[in-house]
């Protein structure tokens, strides 16, 4: 079990590595620092994909030598733990508890999860399965988070006209975590401020119905009708709104990131 990331000061406020970006960890570490940040979040698909990625150990050492924290994302792209496909979903939630083993290993302060999704033009029998795999792997996730003492921090997910997905609402988000019924302390949440937005929901809305759970939140922002994780800079109103304790920046190019912290 980790001893947790940080003891001092347990608000982090930095920035997610997209896929796209080029530069190593270290780099975009060092890029952070320059700019008074002090977290990094690692998307598992830039982990996998770029060819000097760093191992858990590794990562221990920058969080040392740096006074970074990070969080992990868990995979997403070609990855869904609520397949309907049972092998796929057992593969899924394997690369979940991988994640979490790695976040243990590295001292990292949480894994970010994104909870399934089924094809809307299916029937609604698929539609029935597809949801209860998803309970249960979630489920199986968290108890691995517990094991493991890495918290799991389900996020609420953007709208699809061709998918459907289950943590897009605070009321959808709700039902999930009852049907679900994990361990509070270990099944924890993302806010995605831009998702809510795209999905016309006020971020508010899930801080007043789940502020004490809220351990990560992803900062962009979008027009409200696609969600393309532009800019935030007035992201100082959500942090003082709001008690997380990982603030995330999740920008599709890095130059976008010193945009957000302009003041307006």
């Amino acid at each position: 079990m980790t001893d947790g990331p940080d003891t001092e000061d347990r608000t982090r406020l930095g920035a997610a590595m997209d896929l796209r970006f080029e530069e190593t960890v270290a780099e975009f570490v060092e890029y952070l620092t320059e700019r008074g940040l002090n977290h990094v979040e690692l998307k598992r698909e830039y982990l996998h994909a770029h060819p000097a990625a760093p191992s858990p150990r590794e990562l221990a050492t920058l969080r040392r030598e740096h006074s970074v924290s990070f969080t992990l994302h868990a995979p997403f792209r070609d990855w869904n733990i609520g397949s309907f496909n049972d092998a796929s979903r057992r593969a899924a939630v394997e690369q979940v508890k991988q994640t979490l083993d790695d976040a243990a290993a590295a001292n990292a302060g949480a894994v970010v999860v994104h909870g399934g999704s089924v094809p809307r033009r299916y029937p609604e029998r698929v539609h029935e399965k597809a949801r209860a795999n998803a309970v249960q792997s979630v489920r199986e996730c968290a108890e691995h988070a517990a094991r493991v003492g890495v918290p799991l921090c389900l996020e609420n997910q953007p709208h699809s006209e061709t998918k459907r997905r289950y943590t897009t609402s605070p009321i959808n988000l709700a039902t999930m975590l009852e049907t679900i019924d994990a361990d509070p302390e270990w099944l924890r949440l993302t806010l995605d401020v831009g998702h809510a937005k795209v999905n016309g929901h006020d971020w508010r809305a899930f801080v007043d119905r789940f502020d004490n759970r809220i351990d990560v939140i992803h900062l962009h922002d979008n027009d409200g009708e696609s969600d393309d994780h532009e800019p935030l800079p007035d992201y100082d109103r959500v942090l003082d709104e709001t008690d997380a304790s990982y603030y995330v920046f999740e920008m599709k190019r890095i130059p976008d990131i010193e945009e957000c912290l302009v003041p307006v």
